[in-house]
């Protein structure tokens, strides 16, 4: 579990993103992209991995494993502000940062040499990073951004009326099973202990499409605090039947992509952080 400590000063400063953020959605999409099950938002895309190889992938899977810790650098703050200012933000990500960061990756799964590059800052291996993101933004999650618009913009005006009818611990109240509101603690349901004690920062809420076993926080706490947490499937949606929408983009070869990829079938046991 979770246990976020909040204080007066965090509550005020609490509030809920203003929308999808484009790089979280595009690491967390590399989970639905390995699990066992068809998303009519990588539908396109698991199309033109069949067609076309797996391109961003081999560098993107060996840095986003298929469940457990990835890095923070790989989803900045700045991200809100649109793709490109999220790729900036990973390029001028520290040295010492990216080096810690991999350092603890490199516990959990062994990394390929040319992470070493990233690790130590090199310019062309951020480059390259950067290049696979925006390649795999590009192909897999812009497609589908209207979709990951209108679940996270419903889910985001569900919260935000709570707040402005009856303020931030109502809204705290909206999560339902995956967060529990204790005052001042908001405990989360999560794969491992944890406190985070905000003093005083607030906390952003950024709901997500392609987030799905339990919300998720950044590692580092000197870091702005946020919880990722997955917004939730409209109306609209869960009146459409999946199967046309699949059959669109070649449904029949979806089932050969996780081979194709090198990705293993199945869902997530454990998840980050």
């Amino acid at each position: 579990m979770l246990r976020v400590h909040f204080t007066a000063q965090d509550l005020a400063r609490t509030r809920v993103a203003d929308g999808a953020d484009p790089l979280w959605e595009t690491v967390l999409s590399l989970h639905s992209l390995r699990e066992n099950r068809t998303d009519p938002a990588l539908a396109a895309w698991r199309q033109h991995a069949v067609r076309h190889g797996q391109g961003p992938l081999r560098t993107l899977f060996a840095l986003v494993p298929p469940y457990g810790y990835f890095p923070d650098f790989l989803t900045p703050s700045a991200s809100q502000y649109g793709v490109e200012s999220g790729l900036e933000a990973v390029m001028s990500t520290p040295r010492q940062r990216l080096r810690t960061e991999l350092t603890r990756l490199s516990g959990h799964r062994a990394l390929p040499g040319w992470a070493r590059g990233i690790g130590e800052g090199e310019p062309a291996a951020l480059r390259q990073l950067a290049r696979s993101l925006r390649t795999y933004h590009h192909l897999a999650v812009a497609p589908a951004w209207p979709l990951i618009a209108q679940r996270v913009g419903a889910d985001r005006e569900l919260r935000k009326h709570a707040l402005a009818q009856s303020g931030v611990e109502a809204m705290l109240r909206t999560f339902g099973a995956p967060m529990r509101w204790r005052p001042p603690v908001l405990e989360v349901d999560y794969p491992v202990e944890r406190e985070l004690h905000l003093q005083g920062r607030g906390l952003v809420f950024v709901p997500s499409y392609f987030c799905c076993d339990h919300p998720l926080a950044l590692v580092d706490e000197a870091l702005p605090p946020v919880l990722v947490y997955a917004a939730r499937e409209t109306e609209t949606e869960g009146a459409q039947a999946e199967g046309p929408r699949l059959r669109e983009f070649g449904g029949e070869a979806l089932r050969d992509v996780p081979g194709l990829l090198g990705g293993r079938a199945g869902t997530r046991t454990a998840a980050r952080r």
